[in-house]
């Protein structure tokens, strides 16, 4: 044996000590380079984790109405709504280490290494659940070296700032199930048509093989692969401890029922109003178009299913298939307005345009009330008396004359009340009240009732000639129907953002804009139209639905050449209807100027069939009721034929009685009397008196 030489040897010491010496250079650089990516990743603080979700609305009993549509279903759910046989399945056969390790499992990477050096490829992965949480947030699914050393960091960055929880919580947010969904919930959904805190042993264990490959082992895509990874899930489960072989073998063979729709296909419920929401988020919320869409939203509405479908059943009852004619509807509750259903046409799918919220179509008489309540202000009372007849006004400012004309071209030709007026729609009575308060009048008193669109200074605006929105008039109606509280048309109660923060809840603090006993009276001066005490000259307007009514009601109908309207309220219920041509095409079919008031009574009827029937509450001070005369608005006696019992301002009262009636009373008394003294036999022989 040849024996190594002092030379030889010395050589053999310099190479180890160098070999040792950049070994200690390279250590000492890796570690500096570690550490160095540690502080850095420290000094990044937390990545961002928010990922695009559907934004999801509710209705007023926080059932599903509808959601964010981008092709994508994503919906987040807390890992408490998870089923837990699903988060077991997943770790178990993912990342079965996932609570140990700090976001890299060196045994399984060691392990996937070997495994692709002997075959020569890249044949098994070694990520764990928070490398495939990095990689579905931050990065895209190719297989390069950057996109693994990018994954690697981003993984450090998460482990660091976020705990187990958060992390697995994300992950199941995120993956992808195939077919559009993503996440857990949305996967539920679709597969199994349930909630995923609702899954079985068997569907749990069947959804999570899925993510591997959904083109491979969705069961839509091959029931036999997706069966197969059951199987193997079901096996690792009992492996890493988490079920017994017993409870695996039966979840095994257990059938199971699927659905393969998404809950969003099952849904369409008031698009109009779905509409109107977003409009809300944008405009009064101000949140921008991408949060709206995929923020991952909860937004909670006012809507009520119950009466919406209603609302759209009445519009497709009384509205002929073969009309052109468009609706608009808008129900509120009139204590917060709470807008409970809306109707923006026939067909969502035909024409997207609301009607509701968007069309300005001219009142008609439905602006009445608001000329009303603002002369009970200025010393007119239900009984204030004005001749209605044929009547030109002549103005000396350049408006030239103007010749307003009743429906029909009927006059009272004689003195008639307020309260009347209204009933049967006066339009000679509402111009005079117009020009004599001043025409501007009208137009402050329309913004205190909220209604925005410009009017014109015209004589022709008391007979609603300036266009106004739907949803303005049903709110403006409500501040009568509440006793003068302010209110403002509400769709939103509460916002959540996809963490369940609130980010806007509804205020529901309300201030007094109206008088309470001008409010009331006007109230019931309104609930005239369905009353036949004050018919006159015509009928009142209410006369072809009073039939169909079941319980005290107050309103007010209105037309003009192309606008038909009816807008009422109980205590509980404000509804708007208006009815009338795109285009504005003039209304002649005599059958189209009926459905207004035919939906409108009997969308109120129907809407609250079971509840309790209310009368209007008076105020507890400020009002006073008697009996009138409503021929002459005067007190009424025993004698007056009509007597109707009447709400004034206290103070305005009538304190003169109707002596119409006393004249004719002491003549037929006189007669009776005179009849009585004289025998029957003398009135038919009078020769035969003694």
């Amino acid at each position: 044996m040849e024996v190594m030489t002092d030379q030889g040897f010395r050589k053999t010491i310099k190479y180890l000590r160098a070999f040792i010496i950049i070994s200690l250079i390279g250590m000492v650089c890796l570690s500096i380079l570690f550490f160095g990516i540690l502080a850095y990743a420290n000094i990044l603080g937390a990545p961002h984790l928010a990922v695009p979700q559907s934004t999801l609305y509710f209705a007023d009993d926080g059932t599903l109405i509808g959601e964010s549509t981008s092709g994508q279903k994503r919906y987040w759910v807390g890992l408490q709504d998870m089923s837990p046989d699903l988060v077991n399945a997943t770790i178990s056969i993912e990342d079965k280490n996932f609570y140990a390790h700090n976001g890299f499992d060196y045994k399984r990477i060691i392990g996937a290494i070997l495994a692709d050096i002997r075959a020569f490829d890249k044949v098994q992965g070694a990520s764990t659940i928070t490398q495939q949480y990095a990689r579905n947030l931050f990065l895209v699914h190719d297989k390069t070296w950057k996109r693994k050393l990018l994954e690697a960091f981003y993984s450090i960055r998460i482990e660091m700032n976020y705990s187990k929880k958060e992390i697995l919580e994300g992950y199941l947010n995120t993956i992808y199930y195939g077919h559009g969904a993503y996440g857990v919930q949305a996967a539920s959904n679709y597969y199994f048509g349930k909630d995923a805190d609702a899954l079985s042993l068997a569907e749990a264990s069947l959804l999570a093989g899925i993510p591997k490959g959904p083109g491979i082992y969705s069961p839509f895509a091959s029931m036999e692969n997706a069966n197969a990874r059951q199987h193997l899930i079901l096996e690792s489960m009992v492996k890493n401890k988490y079920i017994n072989k017993g409870i695996a073998k039966k979840a095994d063979g257990e059938p199971l029922t699927l659905t393969g729709v998404h809950s969003s296909q099952q849904i369409n419920v008031a698009p109009y109003f779905q509409d109107a929401v977003k409009n809300a988020l944008k405009n009064q919320l101000h949140l921008d178009e991408n949060t709206i869409a995929l923020g991952g939203l909860k937004v909670f509405t006012t809507l009520n299913k119950k009466q919406q479908a209603i609302a759209e059943s009445q519009v497709n009852n009384y509205v002929a298939t073969s009309s052109e004619i468009q609706v608009g509807l808008v129900a509120m509750d009139p204590k917060n307005g709470s807008v409970k259903a809306m109707v923006g046409g026939r067909d969502y799918e035909k024409s997207p345009f609301n009607r509701s919220v968007q069309a300005i179509r001219q009142p008609g008489s439905t602006i009445k009330p608001l000329l009303y309540y603002a002369a009970l202000g200025q010393g007119f009372t239900p009984s204030s008396t004005m001749r209605s007849e044929f009547t030109t006004f002549h103005f000396d400012d350049g408006q030239g004359d103007y010749t307003p004309h009743n429906f029909n071209n009927k006059y009272a030709d004689g003195e008639i009340t307020l309260a009347q007026a209204l009933a049967v729609s006066d339009n000679i009575f509402a111009v005079k009240t117009h020009l004599f308060l001043g025409q501007e009048t009208l137009i402050q008193t329309a913004k205190k009732f909220g209604l925005s669109s410009k009017m014109d200074q015209v004589p022709s605006l008391a007979l609603g000639s300036s266009g106004v929105r739907v949803i303005e008039m049903a709110n403006a109606y409500s501040l009568f129907a509440n006793g003068g509280k302010q209110v403002n048309p509400t769709l939103i109660t509460r916002v959540e953002d996809y963490n369940g923060n609130i980010i806007f809840e509804k205020d529901t603090s309300t201030k007094k804009v109206l008088d309470p006993a001008k409010a009331y009276v006007m109230t019931q001066m309104l609930t005239g139209i369905f009353d036949p005490k004050l018919n006159g000259y015509t009928k009142v307007t209410g006369s072809t639905v009073i039939k169909d009514i079941s319980r005290p009601y107050a309103g007010k109908s209105g037309s003009t050449e192309t606008d038909s309207w009816m807008i009422g309220y109980s205590p509980q219920l404000v509804t708007a209807v208006w009815a009338g041509y795109d285009i504005g095409k003039p209304i002649e079919l005599v059958a189209e100027k009926t459905y207004a008031k035919n939906i409108w009574v009997n969308f109120m009827e129907e809407a609250l069939k079971g509840k309790p029937i209310k009368s209007f509450k008076a105020p507890k001070e400020g009002v006073v009721g008697v009996y009138v005369n409503p021929a002459n608005g005067k007190l009424a006696t025993s004698d007056c034929p009509v007597r109707r019992f009447t709400y004034f301002v206290a103070g305005t009262e009538p304190n003169e009685y109707c002596t119409e009636h006393l004249k004719n009373a002491a003549s037929e008394g006189k007669k009776k009397k005179d009849s009585e003294k004289v025998p029957w036999y003398k009135k038919i022989m009078p020769w035969g008196a003694n």
